[in-house]
């Protein structure tokens, strides 16, 4: 196992979810002193008591990425309890659809773009603003292969907001490189994650849905996408600036 983390702290919203999860357990593998951050407290405590369980350092934080007061905090809290913030993963994102454009609940459009779009936002404000007073560093934004890169009917609002993240990543990159902060994202397609099932649905239905749809015939293990996100935040990717990186097993190829 390499170290490519040792003395970094780690932010990682969205990290009571199977993917935000896997990606801090990555993360604290690696070195890292990991945030783990969640509107689920229980998960929170959950993803904390697995890094140190395993021998690493973690602290967790209780985030509502629609609010921005309570954004700042969570950044604050990285700094005063941890000495800074190093890397960010800003992964918190639900889903929402299902039904036409001319049916779709309006409560349900505006959480979506709320959570997915506005909560990258406001995580970006909070940690560039860090970030590029304090020597820099890297943050991965968490889009999707359903945004800028392929549609799917009744996804609307899902889709609005993922493409809004790619674009938004594309932007700030721009903005924040020559302060140091180096901004890219990542989209990915079906994850073996609960968000990948339809109601009731068995997972042998599931892959029957959906491996017809990736050439490479399976949805990916979370291993695979966080191997990403860590590629992204580390070194070895240091001249990758306002990419989107798709990791959908060929699917918009």
């Amino acid at each position: 196992m390499t170290a490519r983390f040792t003395g970094k702290v780690v932010l990682v919203t969205g990290a009571a979810g199977v993917l935000g999860r896997t990606t801090a357990q990555a993360f604290a593998a690696e070195g890292a002193t990991v945030v783990v951050a969640d509107l689920d407290e229980n998960g929170v405590n959950e993803t904390v008591k697995l890094i140190e369980t395993d021998g690493g350092t973690a602290s967790g934080v209780v985030v509502d990425v629609t609010d921005s007061a309570s954004v700042k905090a969570m950044v604050d809290h990285a700094v005063s309890t941890h000495g800074g913030l190093h890397v960010a993963f800003n992964n918190a994102g639900i889903l929402g659809g299902g039904t036409p454009v001319g049916e779709h609940d309006e409560d349900v459009w505006n959480k979506v773009l709320a959570v997915n779009l506005t909560g990258v936002f406001l995580a970006l404000k909070h940690e560039t603003a860090h970030m590029a007073a304090n020597g820099g560093g890297v943050i991965v934004n968490t889009a999707s292969n359903l945004g800028a890169h392929w549609r799917l009917a009744t996804m609307s609002a899902y889709s609005t907001s993922k493409a809004g993240v790619s674009f938004l990543t594309r932007t700030a990159a721009r903005e924040y490189i020559q302060q140091g902060v180096r901004i890219n994202a990542i989209s990915p397609g079906p994850i073996d994650t609960p968000m990948s099932y339809l109601p009731g649905e068995t997972r042998e239905q599931r892959d029957a849905r959906l491996a017809p749809t990736v050439p490479l015939g399976r949805v990916a293990d979370p291993r695979e996408v966080a191997n990403a996100v860590l590629w992204l935040a580390s070194e070895e990717s240091s001249f990758v600036v306002g990419h989107d990186h798709v990791i959908d097993g060929g699917a918009t190829a």
